[in-house]
């Protein structure tokens, strides 16, 4: 018997130093030298400290600055740790009333705004994490925020198109917006 356990060992072991060692760190070292920024989680700096993640979205909720899509993650925002959906179907009454919730507070945030709400701000992405949100939900919060901040609503919509980023290679996914970048951009123009 021992002798039939010992290769069983032996392929055991080279195995987990093959895949568990040899190749993860392999992989990790050529992501480090050829996608530095992507491998390191895309992190954005501000003044020298760590503000966020280019790939994940943050919770803003002051009025001055544009709000992102909503979270489905618990128990907080954005918890890269809970990733995933609410797992409502359309027919579920609990995401009926969260999607007339997240309405009314964005109607109340801007009594004047008049157009209709971009579906993007009121439903949350399929993970839950997204931090971009489409041109249209950045044009449509573009008044309040230029109102309270007392920018120029023409210099706004120009901040916004410097952040817009077209679909990948032209056709994959959606235009949008990344919020954390033109946010930190927002506070920047005010300086």
């Amino acid at each position: 018997m021992l002798r039939d356990l010992k290769p069983a060992v032996l392929i055991f072991v080279v195995l987990t130093l093959l895949t568990g060692i040899a190749y993860p760190a392999l992989m990790t070292g050529l992501a480090k030298l050829l996608f530095p920024a992507q491998a390191s989680g895309s992190l954005i700096e501000k003044d020298g400290r760590i503000v966020g993640s280019a790939l994940v979205g943050q919770p803003f909720s002051d009025p001055k600055y544009f709000w992102g899509r909503p979270s489905a993650t618990a128990p907080m925002p954005y918890n890269g740790g809970a990733s995933g959906g609410s797992n409502q179907g359309p027919l579920n009454p609990a995401l009926e009333d969260a999607a007339k919730a997240r309405i009314a507070a964005l109607k109340e945030s801007d009594p004047t705004q008049t157009a209709a709400i971009p579906v993007d701000l009121v439903t949350a992405s399929g993970s839950g994490l997204d931090p971009h949100i489409s041109p249209a939900a950045a044009r449509w919060q573009a008044p309040r925020v230029a109102r309270l901040r007392g920018i120029p609503e023409s210099r706004l919509a120009q901040l916004i198109e410097r952040h817009h980023e077209a679909r990948q290679f032209g056709f994959l996914g959606e235009p949008r917006v990344n919020v954390l970048t033109l946010n930190l951009a927002l506070d920047a123009f005010g300086k």
